[in-house]
Order: C-alpha cells, then structure tokens, then sequence
C-alpha cells in the first residue's frame, strides 16, 4: 500500500497566505473608513443646516419689525419719522456703547458693523401720551393720560402697563429715552422708573408705550473655544442664540435723497409725520436742543424756508450702500449731524436714519474639531482633521431684509 502524504503547509506558503489575507482585511477597511467618516460627518452637516435656520429665523423676525411705531399722540407712525430704530452698536442699559464713545462696531473688512441694535413697538395696549412735561435728567414719576381701552374704572386706567415692562418715552424733535417700569399707580395716573432720562419732554406730545429692544453680535473666545450668535435684550440680560457661529456681518442700505417736509402739512399740526423721515424743526422764529431758529439735526433755515442739512448721496439707484464712514458720526462736519444735538446721551448719527435695507452675513461651523482642516478658505477655524472624507467645510448664507415700516409708502 502506498503511505498517504501527510506534509503540511511551508513556511513560505503561511507568510504568502498572511500577506494576502492583510491586504484583503486593509482594502475591506479601507472602503470601509470613508463611509464611517460620512456616516459621522452627516449629521454634523445637518446640525449645521438647523443652525442657521434658527439665526435667520431670529433675526428676521426682529428686523422685519424694525421701527414699528406706536397709534397714541402726535409721535404716532414708524419710529424713523423721529429718531433711528437701527443701530450699528450695542444700545441699552449694559454696556452701552455711545456712553463710551462708541458709535460703530466695524468688521475687520470695514463692509460693516458686527453688532446691531434694534428698536420697534410691539402690538400692545400699553400706549399713553405723557400728560405733564418731564425735564430730562432724574424724572423718575411720570404723569400720564389715561389709557383709552382700559374703561372707565379709575384703578384700572393704565390697564395695559406692568412692573417691569420695558417702555420707550419719545417726542417729535427726536428725544427718546428707553426705560424699566417700577410701579404703576392707576389712581393717579403715574408710572414709575429709575433711571435718568437724556431729554426734556413735552406734554400732549411725547408718548409712552411698550417697546421691544434687540442688540445681536458675536461672541468670540479663542480661550474656550466659544463663537456664538448672542443676543441683548437692552435691559439686563444676554443669552446665547446659536453656537458656532463664525461670522457675523450687517451691510446697510439706505435712501440717497435727503428727508424733506411733506407738502401741505403744517410743522403746527398735532400729528406726524411731518417729513419723508427723520424729527420735524421747530417753526423758524422757535429754538430746538440749542439749534439755530427754524433748525434741527436734519433741516437748516435758508432765505426763511427750511432745507435739507443731509446731502444727496452719489448714486441713482433708489437705495444705496451706506458706507460705515457714513454712519459712525465721523462725517458730521460734511453730511449730517448728531440727533437731537451733540450733547445728548442717546444721540445717534442723522444719517442712520437713511437705513432702509440690511444685509446679513452668517457663517457657521462644524461643531466637532475632528471634522474641520486647517484654517483657510473652507475653515474659519482650523481643526484635527488631515483626511479630506472627514472635511465638512463652514456654511456661509446671505440673506437681505427691508424694514416694513422703515419702507411706508416706497
């Protein structure tokens, strides 16, 4: 009987079968990796998406509302027939910036401002007109008419205010003031405040209501790695809106044409408005926040009739760019002037209120260093990643709101 062979595999034949059953295990792994990198990597995109969803929602929702005014009194109509409901700063009772001399946030580009500032009267009942004059300064009791829909109950004729609501106090000349409610007194028709007011205000004129007001910006801090969309609701608090967010920018649009008086209407008519934007002057034989007779921040007096103090920007689109130079208040000595005066707390550059149109910026980022590359074109700011299956490279969008209520009648 032949021996049946009973040798077994080589040595030179075990490594052959390793190597090729490695290089099958590496090529299953390596189709293998890509997909993990975009199983990873989707949501993180989705996430992203849902980011600027919620920005844009947000902030085109308070800059839709930009300069809705009050119905009660002789400063009825949008907020820019008296004073500028945009502003490209902080604005309120925490750091504000004008209080430090600060009158634009300018982006590292000069296009734009990184902060906003937003000013509007939401739909309320609490609107009243100021029934005693207040003399600016530390007026904290303020008189008022009572309230038309709140009945004809003495103890309920402010029906409308509450503790703690956040009221605008303004006039036809541009005066306004923002301020907290500390108490209400029905009875005797006052409302209570602590704060100093920055302007006189007339009686019959000057109107109170509720206001609504808004300050956006970035918050960047390279130490703990934190880039959000904040918010500043001009009183006491600020919260983040959406994290990772790396850029924020607002470009301004506005009207060429300088404000003029509307025809056939009398500066001595109780009710606005009186010109195509901005505070009506004062008659020309009377004197207004230390103006020459007849003038204010938007208007000078000429041969006894009352013209423009603004310029005609160049261009012949109905909106054009306004250039940060134009509203920071540096041009003053050219173009405009400061509102109401020079001297006054809440004064803002004239030309602000040309805005007509904002362009907003905003690009996020991927939560996740390992899914960033370097810093450069795709990423703001650079990650861990070196395989470009893992990049999900920033989301920028750009997007344009016109102001309902800054745009009546164009």
């Amino acid at each position: 009987m032949r021996l049946r062979d009973e040798r077994g595999f080589t040595f030179v034949e075990m490594l052959v079968a390793s190597f090729i059953m490695i290089a099958v295990t590496a090529g299953v792994f390596s189709v293998l990796n890509p997909a993990q990198g975009t199983f990873q990597a989707q949501p993180e995109a989705a996430d992203m998406q849902q980011r600027l969803r919620v920005a844009v929602d947000t902030l085109k929702k308070d800059l839709l509302m930009a300069g809705a005014g009050s119905y009660s009194g002789g400063s009825a109509g949008a907020l820019y027939n008296y004073f500028a409901p945009v502003m490209p700063y902080r604005k309120g009772a925490l750091e504000d910036d004008p209080e430090n001399g600060i009158f634009f946030r300018p982006d590292p580009d000069g296009r734009g401002s990184t902060y906003i500032s937003i000013v509007y009267v939401p739909p309320t009942p609490a609107q009243t007109v100021v029934n005693e004059a207040l003399g600016g300064g530390n007026s904290n009791e303020i008189d008022v008419e009572p309230q038309n829909n709140c009945g004809p109950d003495r103890h309920d004729q402010l029906c409308g205010f509450e503790e703690g609501m956040r009221v605008l106090i303004m006039d036809t000349d541009g005066s306004w003031d923002t301020v907290t409610l500390t108490q209400i007194q029905p009875e005797a028709l006052h409302l209570q405040h602590h704060s100093d007011l920055s302007s006189a205000y007339d009686s019959g004129n000057a109107i109170i209501t509720q206001v609504a007001t808004h300050t956006y910006y970035l918050r960047e801090d390279d130490v703990t790695d934190t880039y959000q969309l904040m918010h500043y609701d001009g009183d006491e608090t600020d919260v983040p809106v959406v994290d990772n967010v790396v850029k924020l920018l607002f470009e301004y649009f506005g009207d060429p044409a300088p404000p003029t008086l509307l025809p056939n209407k009398a500066l001595s008519d109780d009710f606005g408005p009186w010109t195509t934007y901005g505070p009506k002057p004062p008659l020309t034989t009377e004197n207004q926040h230390g103006w020459a007779a007849g003038e204010n921040c938007v208007f000078r007096v000429e041969d006894g009739t009352h013209v423009p103090r603004l310029d005609t920007l160049a261009g012949d689109a109905v909106q054009v760019r306004l250039d940060p130079s134009i509203l920071d208040g540096s041009d003053e000595e050219d173009r405009g002037a400061w509102c109401p005066n020079a001297d006054t707390a809440n004064r803002f550059d004239a030309d602000l209120l040309r805005i007509r149109r904002i362009r907003v910026t905003l690009r996020v980022q991927v939560a996740l260093a390992a899914l960033r590359g370097p810093a450069g074109l795709l990423f703001t700011r650079g990650g861990t990643s070196s395989s470009m299956e893992r990049f999900v490279p920033d989301q920028e969008i750009k997007f344009d709101v016109t102001p309902r209520n800054m745009n009546l009648g164009r």
